[in-house]
């Protein structure tokens, strides 16, 4: 048998729900840099932040403290107001992730409208890469949207996988299937793919082995609870093992 291109996707650990239980006290405990720094140590390929307007959970500041000692990749989010890409430029992450959140949402729930404000993205994508940051683009499973973030010169798409994960505890080939379609687009447009939200240990695996060329998931809330049962370094190593395609998908 021939061997298939063995595709290799980083796990990128979401850090906002460890500054969000430090801040319900105040304080430093947990410390945000110490987790992050544990998880990289244990073989997490990244670190994910998404500062927020109110920094309910990880703080501009953070930020700031963070990326002197990520040895791995960082990668910011969020909604590229003012504010959002002064930090950005400043600290120099290896990717920013563009997400149109409104400042009162609780969690991401949607993806851009790469068409109709592709002005818009366009500018901030060019004053990013200006820089030397890879920039990805969060949007829907949809190949108009993945097309759209092609012509906006992002390297990447992040795929909103909230519905996926919602639709695959009753039908996991259907949940998937706007995602596959959306994927290919991605490569034919030559956008490299990353994907996240509500990923977790039970359907991230179908989600490998249907889209393995994903470069890159990032994973926070499910992540971060699983510690409470696991431990770090269990939970990474299980997050990594989610990640490896079983043996015979390695072949045709």
């Amino acid at each position: 048998m021939k061997k298939m291109p063995v595709y290799y996707t980083r796990l990128s650990v979401n850090v906002n729900k460890v500054a969000l239980l430090r801040n319900s006290r105040g304080g430093n405990i947990p410390d945000v840099v110490k987790f992050a720094r544990h998880c990289e140590y244990v073989g997490a390929e990244g670190i994910t932040v998404h500062p927020r307007p109110d920094e309910r959970h990880i703080r501009y500041s953070d930020v700031y403290a963070l990326k002197p000692v990520i040895t791995t990749e960082f990668n910011i989010e969020g909604f590229p107001d003012d504010r959002w890409l002064k930090m950005v430029l400043e600290v120099k992450p290896e990717q920013a992730t563009l997400v149109p959140d409104d400042p009162n949402q609780l969690t991401s729930d949607h993806g851009w409208n790469t068409i109709k404000h592709q002005s818009f993205l366009r500018d901030v994508v060019k004053e990013l890469k200006s820089v030397g940051i890879r920039v990805s683009i969060f949007v829907d499973p949809d190949p108009k949207m993945v097309k759209g973030a092609a012509q906006c010169g992002a390297d990447r798409v992040e795929l909103y996988t909230g519905p996926y994960a919602h639709q695959f505890e009753t039908n996991p080939r259907e949940a998937i299937r706007p995602y596959i379609k959306a994927a290919k687009v991605a490569l034919e447009v030559g956008l490299d793919l990353n994907a996240g939200h509500d990923l977790n240990l039970y359907n991230l695996p179908f989600l490998k082995r249907s889209i393995p060329w994903l470069k890159e998931v990032s994973i926070g809330h499910a992540l971060i609870a699983d510690v409470l049962y696991l431990g770090i370094d269990e939970t990474i190593r299980r997050y990594k093992q989610a990640l490896r395609l079983p043996e015979y998908l390695q072949h045709e």
